[in-house]
């Protein structure tokens, strides 16, 4: 049988010298693999491709983390000493898609920068003290550990009873990796919230909206998914709701 296929959104980056279209293949690999759906990559190039012309041939949209950060314009905000890099013709992509897939009643889930502009599109801001406020716990590893280092930095996240990913997962809370220095500050309108760190920043939403499901995430379940059962679970939810199922099948174990 065909199987669902996602859109997984691209970034613009820089390899060698020159502009490219790039997405890392762990976001890829690991919806491919737990999702069980094949995926096309949608280039962010708002000036060459409306989002209008390919939202009929996807089933549903996954927006991943990055390097770059929104630009706060987008949430009423000016640049300021807001850090980057930005990348405005993601910015732009990303939020033709959103209310395009959802406007079809098809499902967006997002990754990190993704959980972000998702939050921003649907009329939320954002916060960008998470590295410098004493009153929110450490939500990035310090800037002298590795790369692998930096996905080992974790926290305990409390999930919402009832909610999709404490049905899911089988559990009151999970411990996630946590690699952003940004994060929700006012939550968009709509959004019900599925997991908070301790200091009460908003780790996880979710939504529905005429019918196509939304969840994202502000960690990182793509990283090495193989290890972490909740982390594939994500993916399933996902592959899920590209099928048209219900999202949660509450089965004993689900949390192993």
């Amino acid at each position: 049988m065909t199987r669902p296929v996602a859109g997984i959104i691209c970034c613009t980056r820089t390899v060698g010298i020159e502009p490219a279209q790039a997405v890392m293949s762990r976001y890829v690999e690991a919806t491919m693999a737990h999702a069980d759906v094949a995926a096309l990559l949608v280039p962010s190039l708002p000036g060459r491709m409306r989002a209008a012309e390919v939202v009929g041939r996807l089933d549903g949209l996954m927006l991943t983390g990055s390097p770059s950060n929104l630009d706060p314009a987008l949430y009423g905000e000016e640049i300021g000493d807001a850090p980057g890099p930005f990348d405005t013709a993601r910015d732009g992509m990303t939020a033709d898609l959103i209310k395009a897939m959802l406007d079809l009643g098809k499902p967006v889930f997002g990754i990190c920068r993704g959980f972000q502009e998702i939050n921003v599109a649907f009329g939320g801001t954002l916060r960008r003290d998470m590295a410098a406020n004493p009153d929110l716990i450490a939500h990035h590893a310090p800037d002298d550990v590795d790369f692998n280092g930096m996905f080992d930095h974790t926290h305990e996240v409390a999930l919402t009873p009832g909610g999709v990913l404490a049905r899911a997962f089988g559990a009151e809370a999970a411990v996630v990796n946590s690699v952003h220095y940004q994060g929700v500050d006012r939550l968009g309108e709509g959004l019900a919230v599925e997991a908070r760190a301790p200091d009460g920043v908003v780790e996880a939403f979710s939504a529905t909206v005429n019918g196509a499901p939304v969840l994202a995430v502000q960690w990182h379940p793509e990283w090495k998914p193989a290890q972490n059962r909740q982390s594939q679970i994500f993916f399933e939810i996902f592959g899920r709701a590209l099928r048209g199922a219900p999202l949660v099948v509450d089965t004993p174990g689900a949390s192993r």
